[in-house]
């Protein structure tokens, strides 16, 4: 534990990418190799099944420090992590315990089916066994809420750097079906257990948003330009007759959308697709708002299907019949989805390919892209024609060019402290619009100011507060705020009755005040 420990609080302690690759590479270097294994099934995501409830290590904490419960809430407000207060709280240690990862792991799994009492006596000799930092780990392990700021292109990168193997298939490697169990270190990284496995995907060929004018990119003619849809992108693997469905974040969820798999069967072959989950109705491209109705059911019924029906706009073909197409042209990818596709006997409902938008000149586009947000599009998307299909982001090649983001101003109701180097100040917000004479929430946002604004708030907030709900605060309503935003739909799970999607604080506006900000219809009417 204390090597995994030192690991945790160098990647915590610095946001230089560099730095995270450099602090993993050592640990793979030292590590045993059931604790390197650990390490990557935390990190993607692979973590068991939380064998002892929060409330119940808060209770044991409660008891071993002697202090109130309002004490300890006015605590856990202050820190805003459990894991993290329980571990600062407690006495100092009186043994030490030394022992690796993976034996951690093991005991954590097996106190599951256990009794509380026996539960008990095992947090409570741990916890007298480890330092503050390393009860902090083990806080997060046991109660299941273990995350860490490494996304799995760093952790590739550092195990690409340490083992010398291709980062590509590293990726490929680590985010598919595997357990602790029944794999070792070095079988994964070499990517032993791959064939044995129809379901697994490629890393996503991602693009960079446009930072040049568009006449920069050169000849019209080497480009393809494509509709950006605002949906769930997702690779379709289809290998001996097994479909599975992954999402960017490298989530099955091949169960949620079991229309579409029915749909993809009528595809002959074996093959690799990405494209765009969305949600289509009468032959129009719903409101994301709709879509994220169907996300994360075990059982989607049959009245859902038919409310929200799902379908695919499909971009590219990465694999076809087993062979690796990614260092092909984008032109000769494209030509075999199209034929993979349109030779298909069958008709296939709510699947089609992504429309390639025809232009001559480059001073066309601006109109069209301007237009997209009426089709529920977030824009458009640039290729080149001749691009392979990279892993991860490639400058050059692909460019995604938004519309402009939609803006409200609204005011400030809600504080709460953030976490990590921004855990003693109040930096997570909740924004209100008016609806008659009452506020109604509408946007939580966390980016956009500088560290002298964020200062600045939090002097304000701290002098201005009303009420306090555990680490919440209730603002006095008068900082009002631009908040910008990607989309907007109606929901029934919001108090204002509309979501926005990937708000943002833009500015704030010291020139207004909470008379001014906008009302509930200003907001409604921006729903296209």
């Amino acid at each position: 534990m204390q090597q995994f420990s030192k690991l945790f609080s160098e990647l915590e302690s610095s946001n230089k990418t560099n730095d995270k690759i450099n602090a993993l590479v050592s640990y793979f270097q030292t590590a045993l190799e059931e604790d390197k294994l650990w390490l990557i099934a935390l990190f993607t995501g692979k973590r068991p099944k939380r064998p002892v409830k929060t409330n119940l290590l808060k209770e044991w904490a409660m008891e071993i420090t002697g202090i109130p419960e309002w004490l300890f809430l006015e605590s856990y407000s202050s820190v805003g992590d459990l894991g993290e207060t329980i571990s600062l709280l407690l006495p100092p240690t009186e043994t030490k315990i030394d022992k690796p990862l993976h034996v951690w792991m093991k005991e954590i799994i097996e106190l599951y089916p256990k009794s509380d009492e026996e539960k008990k006596e095992y947090v409570l000799h741990s916890w007298n066994g480890l330092d503050t930092q390393e009860r902090l780990i083990f806080n997060k392990l046991i109660g299941g809420s273990f995350r860490i700021g490494v996304s799995n292109k760093v952790l590739v990168n550092a195990l690409a750097k340490y083992s010398e193997l291709d980062a590509n298939s590293l990726m490929h490697a680590i985010i598919g079906k595997w357990d602790v169990e029944n794999t070792n270190f070095s079988e994964l990284i070499n990517g032993e257990n791959i064939n044995a496995d129809n379901s697994k995907p490629f890393p996503f060929c991602l693009a960079y948003p446009l930072e040049t004018e568009i006449e920069n990119l050169g000849d019209e003619k080497d480009w393809q330009v494509e509709y950006k849809w605002d949906g769930i992108r997702g690779q379709i693997v289809k290998r001996n007759d097994e479909i599975f469905l992954w999402s960017r974040g490298e989530e099955l969820v091949t169960e949620q959308f079991p229309e579409l798999v029915l749909e993809l069967k009528k595809i002959e072959g074996n093959f690799v697709i990405d494209g765009e989950i969305l949600a289509i109705k009468n032959g129009e491209v719903l409101n994301f708002n709709e879509l994220q109705k169907r996300l994360n059911r075990k059982n989607v019924s049959k009245k859902m299907q038919e409310e929200i029906p799902v379908g695919l706009y499909v971009y590219d073909l990465i694999e076809l019949e087993f062979e690796d197409l990614r260092t092909q042209t984008l032109q000769h990818r494209r030509e075999k989805l199209e034929q993979l596709i349109q030779n298909s006997k069958f008709k296939i409902q709510n699947l089609k390919l992504s429309e390639i938008i025809s232009f001559k000149k480059w001073d066309e586009l601006p109109e069209i892209r301007q237009n997209s947000r009426e089709l529920n599009s977030e824009g458009l998307m640039l290729k080149n024609k001749n691009s392979v299909y990279h892993s991860g982001r490639k400058k050059g090649d692909w460019w995604k060019w938004k519309v402009e983001p939609l803006t409200i101003d609204a005011v400030l109701i809600y504080a709460q402290k953030g976490s990590g180097r921004r855990s003693a100040y109040y930096t997570d917000y909740t924004f209100a619009i008016k609806d008659g004479e009452k506020l109604v929430t509408v946007a939580k946002a966390y980016s956009g100011l500088t560290d002298k604004e964020i200062m600045e708030i939090n002097k304000f907030i701290r002098n201005n507060s009303l009420e306090k709900f555990g680490p919440v605060r209730t603002v006095k309503p008068e900082l009002v705020f631009e908040i910008a935003f990607e989309g907007i739909g109606f929901s029934n799970r919001h108090k204002s009755g509309v979501a926005v999607r990937f708000p943002r604080i833009l500015r704030w506006r010291k020139d207004k005040t909470v008379d001014e900000i906008d009302t509930i219809e200003t907001v409604k009417s921006l729903i296209k």
